[in-house]
């Protein structure tokens, strides 16, 4: 048995999960517009496990959203979970924000592609074929009318996430099926983060840093 606390604020969604052996049994987040991690993430935590009617120190484990992302929301992701893991001595395990997202859609024979707002016409993006297997690599790349043709000439293909909208003002294609209100949610790092916690692959804590794909730019 293994309950594994996963964080999620690689967007303005700050996002709890507790998970059982792969399962989630508890869960809290805020779907909102703004960031609140600041605020939210260690009272999301604690209501989180007093939920599920256990003590932190019955954790195995913390799973965190690696990334990419927003550079603020993941440095506290990554902090709080950093913490965690050197206050109670036990495994950190990353896991793949973009493939956490695909996650969300379930369907046959498709592309999923999980699409992150990374500012004006430019997304965080990856592919995944509909059993989540990654078929394309994570990229940081501005959208164009022909954005994913390769795929989308092949089979349909599901966008999902905070950049979805942008794209959807310039694709015409039939078999592009946009899903513009989802963000990365705790509870599909559940099934991810146990795969991992079994493989025993997990960061060095001391140097395990986020995923940001591109350099930090202040505004």
């Amino acid at each position: 048995m293994a309950y594994i606390l996963c964080l999620e604020t690689s967007t303005t969604n700050c996002s709890v999960a507790l998970s059982k052996d792969g399962k989630v049994i508890a869960f809290k987040e805020d779907y909102d517009t703004k960031y609140s991690h600041a605020e939210r993430l260690h009272q999301f935590i604690t209501i989180v496990i007093k939920e599920a009617g256990i003590a932190l120190n019955n954790l195995d484990a913390i799973a965190v959203s690696k990334g990419p992302g927003s550079y603020t929301g993941l440095r506290i992701g990554v902090s709080a979970a950093k913490g965690l893991c050197f206050g109670l001595n036990i495994p950190l395990i990353s896991v793949s924000t973009l493939k956490s997202l695909a996650l969300q859609v379930k369907s046959e024979e498709s592309f999923i592609i999980p699409m992150l707002d990374a500012r004006r016409m430019e997304v965080y993006s990856a592919v995944f074929s509909n059993d989540n297997e990654q078929v394309r690599s994570i990229e940081a790349e501005v959208l164009l009318e022909d954005s994913f043709s390769v795929y989308l000439e092949k089979k349909p293909v599901y966008f999902i996430g905070n950049g979805v909208a942008k794209f959807e003002e310039i694709c015409n294609h039939k078999n592009a099926i946009f899903i513009t209100d989802k963000l990365p949610s705790s509870i599909e790092m559940g099934i991810l983060g146990y795969a991992k916690f079994l493989e025993n692959d997990i960061e060095d804590v001391s140097y395990f840093e986020p995923y940001y794909l591109k350099d930090f730019v202040a505004g």
